[in-house]
């Protein structure tokens, strides 16, 4: 660990001297400090011999994506978070057809762009590597390239994620999918939420930094505008002439995958309920603070709780490697709604 830090402290401090120096792929992967012990069947070089160019094919796609519509980064990360709360990360979201968590409320809402992101990007890599990678590590790779490129390339984004899941061969239960933690949570349900996941609340904060390139529809925090506050009133205000307006969740730097989001929660600038919460409730306070306080924690966290989350199965990890879409198992018809090539 001690030659990982070595590596990254030369890595930064090139970057702070010739910050001007573009590069067509990010610094090389860095290890995750701590224990690296690894959810079932998974390895941080599963890929390497069944798939040694898999990071170079992911990374241009992602990074032209995001860097032309940051909000796909936004995207890419709520559909990974929908994708493993349920029944862990195994692309049972991306599914259609009957049943589809993508036809449950919670999921209306999911960017397709992003989405149809993934499905190019499996077949890219398929026919670099033949049917080896599967739609849930191109899900997870994907997810954390387009952190790295919101965050305007600062190296420490940029780590070693788990690979070697399955894919889901049908939808996660319907009750799973209602587990997701709404936009108007109390700070109880959410703790309990994420602690029934193997996530602390220092997770929960974490992740919730995720918001900072996000975006809400005014009709997920409705709740919020009889409070007697003037962030609240001008929430509403904001509202008050569409429903389906679209509102910034980080209020003060939405473009950029930054720690600012914390410090909007201490200023009480909080957009849903489930946010507002976290800087309140002692159980999490303290880490809003410290994160708002602190970027380089907050990247470093951000990083470790994502793996953490990524390695949630409460099912082990069993399935397949869809051949022909992300978007259906391999024994499924396609259904029409998003494009998918073999």
């Amino acid at each position: 660990m001690a030659s990982s830090r070595a590596i990254l402290a030369l890595c930064l401090l090139a970057a702070v001297l010739c910050p001007a120096l573009s590069r067509p792929r990010p610094f090389p992967s860095l290890p995750v400090d701590g224990p690296r012990l690894l959810a079932n069947g998974l390895s941080y070089d599963f890929h390497a011999n069944s798939c040694p160019d898999l990071v170079d094919i992911v990374w241009p796609i992602v990074e032209s994506a995001v860097l032309g519509e940051i909000a796909i980064a936004a995207g890419l990360l709520r559909i990974f978070f929908h994708d493993c709360f349920p029944q862990g990360c195994d692309a049972s979201v991306l599914l259609t057809g009957p049943n589809s968590e993508l036809d449950l409320p919670p999921n209306l809402t999911l960017q397709t762009r992003a989405l149809q992101l993934i499905e190019d990007i499996r077949v890219k890599v398929h026919a670099a590597c033949g049917a080896t990678v599967s739609c849930a590590d191109i899900l997870t790779l994907a997810t954390r390239d387009a952190v790295f490129v919101a965050g305007q390339s600062e190296v420490f984004y940029f780590y070693e994620m788990p690979l070697g899941r399955f894919d889901s061969l049908a939808p996660a239960n319907s009750s799973d999918v209602f587990a997701l933690p709404r936009p108007d949570a109390d700070a109880n349900t959410l703790i309990d939420s994420f602690k029934s996941r193997n996530l602390d609340p220092i997770d929960l904060v974490a992740l919730s930094g995720a918001h900072t390139v996000g975006k809400a529809r005014c009709t997920s925090f409705n709740d919020r505008f009889s409070e007697d506050s003037d962030f609240a009133r001008r929430l509403a205000a904001n509202c008050s002439s569409d429903a389906n307006r679209l509102q910034d969740l980080d209020v003060t730097t939405p473009i950029v995958f930054d720690n600012r989001y914390f410090g909007n929660l201490i200023e009480g600038k909080g957009v849903f309920t489930s946010d507002k919460v976290l800087a309140t409730d002692g159980r999490t306070q303290w880490a809003v603070k410290g994160l708002a306080e602190n970027k380089w924690w907050f990247y470093s966290q951000f990083r470790d709780s994502l793996v953490k989350l990524s390695q949630f199965q409460p099912n082990g990890n069993v399935g397949e490697i869809r051949r022909n879409s992300c978007f259906a198992t391999n024994g499924q018809s396609l259904e029409e709604g998003f494009a998918a090539s073999a």
